[in-house]
Formats: structure tokens, sequence, C-alpha cells
């Protein structure tokens, strides 16, 4: 299956040799993938990922967010930028990326 995602309008400048963690949980919730992919500065990504014979049929989740960073800012704190423009940063939803993911016998 291909997992992906447009370039954000928002600029969050990644930075060259960013990755993007994708996790595949089966219908058991366990986890059956967990792969890094390279994202680009905007964080586009596109990725094929195999899903194992063995996965548990039923409802799962599919889950990618940025490798190796505070993809996260629930500090107050802008830790990217630094205190340039830091008083105009809205924080985001530090609730975990997924997706619904029916997977069949």
């Amino acid at each position: 299956m291909t997992v992906s995602a447009a370039d954000a309008s928002c600029d969050p400048r990644y930075g060259e040799g960013a990755q993007i963690q994708v996790e595949v949980m089966d219908g058991s919730g366990i986890k059956i993938v967990d792969e890094l992919a390279p994202m680009n500065d905007a964080g586009g990504f596109s990725v094929q990922v195999e899903i194992p014979a063995s996965a548990v049929p039923g409802p799962g989740m599919v889950s990618a967010y940025p490798y190796n960073m505070d993809w996260c800012d629930d500090t107050g704190k802008n830790n990217r930028v630094g205190a340039v423009g830091a008083q105009d940063i809205t924080l985001v939803s530090c609730v975990m990326p997924t997706k619904p993911l029916q997977i069949e016998p």
C-alpha cells in the first residue's frame, strides 16, 4: 500500500535529509509496520509499505510523523525557529496523527 502526503502550505522547513516515520497497526492493535522514508523540506512524501500476511484482520490504523524531531510544539516555545516570530506561532494538537485502515483477511 502507498502512504503519502502533499507538501504543507505552512513552510515547515524540515531540512535536507528529513525522514517520515510510518507505522501500521493491525486489527489487534499490534504494530506490524515501522518504516522510515525520505520526506522533503515541505513535508511531502510517498512510501510503499507491505502489509504482512500475518496481520490480524479488522480495523487498524496508519500513522506518519516526522522522524527524530519535535513535531508537536506543546511547550509554548517555538523550538525550531527561535525567538524571532515566536509570538506568532499557533500551538498544534499533540494527538498522534492517524488514519483508519481496514485490514481484510
